[in-house]
């Protein structure tokens, strides 16, 4: 049975405890450092009013490179959405992710996710716009800025990892690895520095195997 865990606290400091190649994959989406901001968020899409995530100053600076270093280090392989913003620390790639968003106004149509892996470009389209969504059945509920689909990540895990992979996420945010992972009985660790998406943590992983983890 896998096991999906969450820490609070710096992930520089948690990635320092482990050894070399410890992780056989690191699937993440951290800050980019373009000064994200809510007012943007609400100043774009002309079909609906875009959602409101109230305020946030977490992505006004880019992220250290020692943060990259220590990725490399304890994992295998790694997938970094925004990599395009951190490309003077990360290496040329044959494999680039291309998340087709299927917006519409001034949302971005796509967002690039960096890969350690030597294979093509891959394609995946699924709608997140605003408030339509790839699947209205099954509608997420979106608590965070920059927020992935869970039908996003399962596909990505279901065809760079497999069964037995140790699975990293170092900025979690509102936990979509966690979620993507438990669906496909993967071990996942994911790791954030703030506790505000704690209660949203507990209603994603509503498994018994799930462990909610405070380090402080």
């Amino acid at each position: 049975m896998s096991e999906q865990r969450y820490v609070i606290g710096d992930c520089l400091d948690v990635m320092q405890r482990y050894p070399d190649k410890h992780f056989d994959l690191i699937l993440t989406d951290p800050p980019y450092g373009i000064g994200e901001s809510n007012e943007k968020n609400m100043s774009r899409g002309t079909l609906a009013k875009p959602l409101d995530y109230g305020h946030y100053e977490w992505d006004k600076e880019r992220l250290d490179k020692r943060y990259f270093d220590e990725m490399f280090r304890i994992s295998k392989n790694q997938i970094v959405f925004g990599g395009n913003y951190y490309i003077d620390y990360l290496k040329p790639t044959n494999c680039m992710i291309v998340w087709d968003k299927d917006n519409s106004g001034n949302f971005a149509d796509c967002e690039l996710a960096w890969t350690s892996f030597k294979t093509a470009v891959r394609l995946f389209k699924y709608r997140w716009n605003g408030m339509l969504q790839g699947d209205m059945k099954n509608k997420e509920e979106r608590v965070h800025p920059t927020q992935k689909p869970v039908p996003l990540f399962e596909w990505i895990l279901k065809n760079y990892s497999k069964k037995g992979d140790k699975i990293l996420d170092p900025f979690c945010g509102s936990g979509t690895t966690l979620e993507a992972c438990m669906n496909l009985d993967l071990d996942c660790l994911a790791v954030d520095i703030s506790d505000e998406w704690i209660g949203h943590y507990k209603k994603r992983l509503h498994s018994d195997n799930s462990k909610l983890d405070m380090w402080l």
